[in-house]
């Protein structure tokens, strides 16, 4: 990722309605998976600047690893020591180490998928499960992507072959930001043309555009109300997807 995404994204983390709203369901979607689990290792891959490490902590130890050096220092800064800087490729662990191992909008930035499936496999114990968050549709791949460094998005069938392949059995897989999909879709259109003629400014992503407080407030509402509609039911579509797995236990 570009040194401008990374910075923006650390202050806006807090403030801005697809971190705060992602942040809602992701752990909505763990609390009922985990049921109550207290004393769990935790791994974070690609922990960015660790604003996910802390909620994390409700399940126990937290562990993080980025490819980024520099940008571990805004976990240490947060107080969060147990980081590392490695590949997603080779992961720095000892195997079965993890009872849960998360990936936040991970997994698209790793050139090699199988690989790093099968070391994530390695690392967490069996019965331990692991979270997977990544952008969905390659139609609507946009200069966020570049950005980014993604190497792909995904769609559900995509994700769940690749996970089957590494040797998980997928328990839950679903599609998420779907209610605001209709305003995404001719917002990426127009950042395409855009960009082919030239008029995107250096460094511009989905989040360069300054959002005024109440749209924010409405924006984060909708968004993270799609939580309980995932408590019941996998959603057929969405701007994103999330996927729990878990290493058989034999």
């Amino acid at each position: 990722m570009e040194r401008v995404a990374y910075e923006r994204f650390a202050k806006l983390e807090n403030t801005h309605f697809w971190f705060l709203s992602r942040r809602a369901i992701f752990f909505d979607v763990l609390d009922r998976v985990l049921t109550g689990a207290r004393n769990l290792r935790v791994l974070e891959i690609g922990c960015g600047a660790g604003g996910m490490m802390g909620p994390l902590q409700r399940y126990g130890t937290v562990h993080g690893m980025d490819i980024d050096v520099e940008y571990l220092r805004y976990c240490k800064e947060r107080g969060l020591p147990r980081v590392l800087a490695g590949s997603g490729h080779d992961l720095p662990f000892t195997d079965q180490g993890f009872d849960l191992v998360a990936l936040f909008d991970c997994l698209e930035h790793i050139p090699d998928e199988g690989r790093a499936l099968r070391e994530i496999h390695r690392v967490v114990r069996p019965g331990g499960h692991v979270f997977f968050s990544v952008p969905a549709y390659e139609w609507l791949w946009s200069n966020n992507d570049d950005i980014a460094h993604h190497q792909r998005r995904y769609t559900k069938r995509r994700l769940r072959t690749a996970l089957r392949s590494a040797g998980f059995e997928v328990l839950r897989a679903s599609y998420f930001n779907a209610l605001l999909l209709p305003l995404i879709i001719p917002s990426v259109l127009i950042q395409k043309l855009r960009g082919k003629l030239g008029l995107l400014p250096k460094g511009y992503n989905n989040t360069s555009v300054a959002i005024p407080g109440p749209l924010n407030w409405l924006f984060t509402k909708l968004m993270s109300a799609e939580r309980f509609a995932i408590r019941k039911c996998d959603l057929p579509f969405g701007h994103s997807l999330i996927a729990v797995a878990r290493r058989p236990a034999r």
